[in-house]
């Protein structure tokens, strides 16, 4: 499971252990920490502005995901004290099930929290895609997607396929575009993946 802009360079992936997971798995933290990957570095204000959130409180757990190592300072932007941040690393990824069937019910909490959270915007992103979607060009409306499907795997082979998929949308970054470039956009790439019960 990850969050944010998988690369494949490990550095710029952070794995949680119980220590950080209890340090992000805070809602306005995961929607901080989310916007800074997506839209870069910015100020305490800036981020309470586009959050909607008071600037003492986006200031308050800025400096607490900093504790944990997820965001840092800028230092090459802003003037006088004026402090801007950046997110530390590219995404996060939840390694093993270490932190899914830990015996310390706190840690368990936060996994909850943080799986609910990430689960609660992709929903709202999907949400405001198609609210929006009619001010697209057409060009973009057909070459968005939502799709579901059902299958029957083992576990090896639900890895396997993950695996590709992500190999697929890492291979797309060696393309990436300049922000500049004509008809280019942000493209947003969500994947749930998980069994059901045949009940």
């Amino acid at each position: 499971m990850t969050q944010g802009d998988d690369k494949a360079q490990s550095d710029e992936v952070r794995v949680l252990d119980p220590r950080s997971l209890r340090g992000l798995a805070h809602p306005l933290r995961l929607r901080l920490l989310g916007a800074l990957r997506e839209y870069g570095p910015a100020t305490a204000s800036q981020l309470a502005d586009r959050l909607g959130e008071s600037s003492g409180s986006t200031s308050y757990h800025l400096r607490q995901l900093a504790a944990y190592g997820f965001v840092a300072d800028d230092p090459e932007r802003g003037k006088g004290r004026e402090r801007w941040w950046k997110a530390a690393q590219r995404a996060t990824r939840v390694g093993t099930d270490e932190l899914l069937l830990h015996t310390d019910p706190s840690v368990r909490g936060a996994m909850n929290t943080l799986l609910h959270e990430w689960a609660t915007v992709h929903g709202q992103e999907l949400s405001t895609w198609l609210g929006t979607m009619h001010e697209w060009p057409a060009e973009w409306r057909t070459n968005s997607d939502i799709s579901d499907f059902t299958l029957r795997l083992t576990p090896e082979l639900a890895r396997e396929m993950i695996d590709k998929v992500h190999e697929v949308i890492n291979g797309y970054r060696e393309q990436e575009l300049d922000r500049d470039t004509e008809h280019s956009a942000r493209y947003r790439v969500q994947l749930h993946g998980f069994p059901r019960d045949e009940d």
